[in-house]
């Protein structure tokens, strides 16, 4: 049995991670839900309702200053989790969470969380290991705000989700990216303007495409490789730090396709791990 859930992983990089018998049990608990983009997950200032694994897509974590607009200052995909400061005791959340780019997630309540939380030794670690990562990513994300251009941070951006996303293709507008940049929209249309005549991107009515990866790299500020190589040494030099494997011309798995098969997998193995008070 634990092999069969073990060919049926969850795509979600932390849940993965996890032995058989811990991932089963998470897995049980959780329910698959789809991720729309716009969706509001969890207003800032507000208490966590729930936690989310993605499998795809990815979600924006957005810091708001007193009457400003949003300024994104961390991206979750299949690589982390929503919900992580619940993880310190903290039942808060410190930033807004909207869906940006389109996918799939395993959706979890906070109290079951919680308790698998304080029994899991290995979930907890994940998590512990994952905060420093999101630290480290969103410390970064201040200084790329004040050191570096908006051309190299948009490109850093554009490979941030590409990294998430389920194709080449995913759909931004350019009101988006000014919010998420924390720039005018005249700045975004004139950096994607130069990145389309360079033939890296190309862009028509909200759809972009990434042309050229090696070269929406090399356009891109040293944040963006900084942080993969965060992600390397925190998770260990095996793991792939960009959950889309494209640059590796891996093709990501479909979450349609996994769900119902990995939770009747976990399932089936939660049900053959001894429960506590259950002889």
């Amino acid at each position: 049995m634990p092999s069969d859930a073990a060919s049926n992983p969850a795509p979600n990089q932390l849940i993965e991670r996890l032995p058989d018998a811990d991932r089963a049990r998470l897995l049980a608990l959780c329910e698959p839900v789809p991720l729309a983009p716009g969706e509001l997950l969890c207003e800032a200032a507000t208490p966590t309702r729930h936690v989310y694994f993605p499998t795809a897509g990815f979600i924006s974590l957005v810091a708001q200053v007193d009457a400003h607009p949003g300024l994104e200052v961390s991206m979750v995909g299949r690589e982390g989790m929503l919900g992580a400061q619940l993880a310190l005791g903290v039942a808060i959340s410190p930033l807004r969470a909207q869906v940006q780019g389109a996918g799939a997630s395993w959706r979890i309540a906070v109290a079951p969380f919680k308790r698998e939380l304080a029994r899991s030794t290995a979930l907890r670690h994940q998590i512990d290991t994952y905060l420093c990562v999101l630290m480290a990513q969103m410390a970064s994300s201040a200084g790329c705000l004040h050191f570096h251009l908006i051309g190299p941070r948009l490109a850093r951006w554009l490979l941030m989700s590409h990294d998430r996303a389920e194709g080449d293709q995913f759909h931004v507008t350019h009101e988006c990216l000014a919010c998420m940049l924390g720039v005018r929209r005249v700045g975004v249309t004139v950096a994607a303007g130069d990145l389309q005549r360079r033939g890296l991107i190309s862009y028509h009515r909200g759809a972009l495409t990434v042309l050229d990866r090696s070269g929406l790299e090399a356009a891109a500020c040293s944040c963006y490789a900084a942080g993969r190589q965060v992600y390397v040494e925190q998770f260990g030099s095996r793991t792939d730090p960009s959950p889309g494997l494209r640059a590796h011309g891996v093709n990501p798995c479909r979450p349609a396709e996994s769900f119902s098969a990995a939770h009747a997998a976990a399932a089936a193995l939660a049900a053959t791990v001894p429960q506590p008070g259950r002889p």
